[in-house]
């Protein structure tokens, strides 16, 4: 055969080969992956290819390239490609908040200082400032979902959504004036309209939020949990968080708050339980018995001292457990899960007296298919799998804190920062990119946040 047909023949074998290689939208290749699958395997020099918002292949980098070409590729070889980071309950747009009363007990800093100022300043515009600003250190931490319990839930559902991040989004129903519905039945029918509205969105979770035990009446609690079996939806509620609250709840019904959530019908269905501090083991067995998932905010609860959760016990009962940063003023100032990782396998151990109570590769897992399983979404989100929404990060092996790397959990528990994120994808989009949020625009979010302080202080001072 003459070079001229030689050649002719490598090219059409090539030609063959490339025609048989599945189309990919990405290829993201990495030292480590994370899958965070049911064996929770780590693939050493690993690959993902996403075509349009899911996952269609996780493998090693050689697999990978064998069986996809992609039009746009990312290369991490000093870096780990992880299952975007869940955050099972905040306050987003409480950012705009931060700062302003701390170093309070709870029900202070709610009666005196937070309910006071959000009267005084929440409204549409308050909550869509507050959303990007919160929602702009969420990305750069790594969190690709967030669950949210507040007001004008409709225009931060709006907003989130611009800016491309998954959001659990409660609308909230309180016992008495809101900045948005002035009465809890108002709230009530604002919930349904808000879910009716994002109920088979791609990226909103409509939920319906009743505050706790203590500030929503019980025909308000019962409405809200006939509102979430109807539609099928979550129910996010504060939980068991103080010893108060518990004691108030035993002098006045006889029964512990999670009694009372269970008298009343309101833990049948997909529930989240923020906080749940202050249970016994008959509680723990109410929330077994109901599947109720566990919002777990260490941050927040050492800071008010409010308690420590029960978390080894609740893993050990096969309770979900997530976790959550909780709100961005008065009870934490940070978007940092890494961080929340971190202060959960710590507390638990210090607490316990035992350092095996609670270890790095249980830490990771709450705060990624532990907190999808939490959402009841885990289906969908939460581990890096075949057919699962496109929802992942890469972290930065490239610090001194990165070596040496003999356990990949024990470093992201213990030593990861949330400024080793690099890059982060939601629904197949890319939303960070070499740290910097490409849907945001970072310097007006700092200029409106200025402006905000201003007005905030205004109002503290009448």
């Amino acid at each position: 055969m003459s070079c001229p047909r030689k050649f002719l023949a490598l090219l059409l074998a090539l030609a063959a080969i490339s025609f048989a290689r599945q189309k990919a939208d990405w290829i993201v290749h990495a030292r480590f992956v994370v899958t965070m699958d049911s064996q929770h395997r780590i693939l050493n020099d690993g690959a993902i290819a996403i075509e349009g918002p899911r996952i269609v292949a996780v493998g090693t980098r050689r697999a990978i390239d064998h069986d996809f070409t992609a039009a746009q590729t990312l290369d991490k070889p000093d870096g780990l490609l992880l299952p975007g980071l869940i955050d099972t309950h905040t306050h987003a747009p409480m950012s705009l908040l931060r700062g302003i009363a701390d170093d309070r007990r709870l029900d202070d800093w709610l009666e005196n200082y937070i309910f006071p100022a959000e009267a005084r300043n929440v409204s549409p515009e308050f909550i869509r400032w507050g959303t990007r600003l919160a929602c702009l250190e969420m990305l750069l931490a790594g969190i690709t979902t967030y669950t949210d319990m507040y007001y004008f839930e409709d225009v931060e559902a709006e907003t989130a959504k611009q800016i491309g991040i998954r959001g659990v989004l409660g609308q909230s129903v309180i016992g008495f004036p809101a900045p948005d519905y002035k009465t809890w039945q108002a709230a009530i029918a604002g919930s349904e309209r808000f879910i009716r509205r994002y109920i088979h969105d791609d990226l909103i979770v409509p939920a319906v939020a009743p505050h706790a035990i203590y500030t929503t009446p019980d025909d308000a609690l019962i409405a809200a949990h006939n509102l979430s079996t109807k539609y099928k939806v979550p129910l996010l509620i504060h939980l068991a968080e103080t010893s108060k609250e518990r004691a108030d709840s035993l002098q006045k019904r006889h029964l512990t708050p999670a009694q009372v959530l269970e008298r009343l019908g309101v833990l049948n269905g997909r529930v989240v339980a923020a906080h749940s501090i202050w249970l016994d083991r008959n509680d723990l067995d109410v929330l077994k018995k109901h599947d109720t998932g566990v919002a777990h905010c260490p941050s927040s609860n050492m800071k008010l001292a409010s308690g420590a959760a029960p978390v080894a016990d609740m893993l050990k009962l096969g309770i979900h457990v997530g976790l959550g940063n909780d709100g961005f003023a008065g009870s934490n100032d940070s978007a940092d899960l890494l961080r929340e990782m971190d202060l959960a396998a710590k507390l638990q151990k210090v607490t316990r007296m035992d350092p095996t109570a609670i270890s790095a590769e249980q830490a990771f897992e709450m705060a990624t298919v532990g907190g999808a399983r939490v959402l009841g979404m885990e289906k969908e989100i939460g581990s890096l799998e075949k057919g699962k929404q496109a929802d992942f990060v890469t972290l930065s092996l490239n610090e001194s804190r990165a070596l040496p790397l003999y356990d990949v959990y024990s470093f992201l528990a213990y030593a990861a920062h949330s400024s080793d994120i690099e890059d982060v994808f939601v629904n197949g989009r890319q939303l960070v990119a070499g740290r910097r949020v490409l849907t945001i625009d970072r310097a007006e979010v700092f200029r409106q946040a200025g402006i905000y302080r201003e007005r905030i202080l205004a109002t503290l001072k009448r």
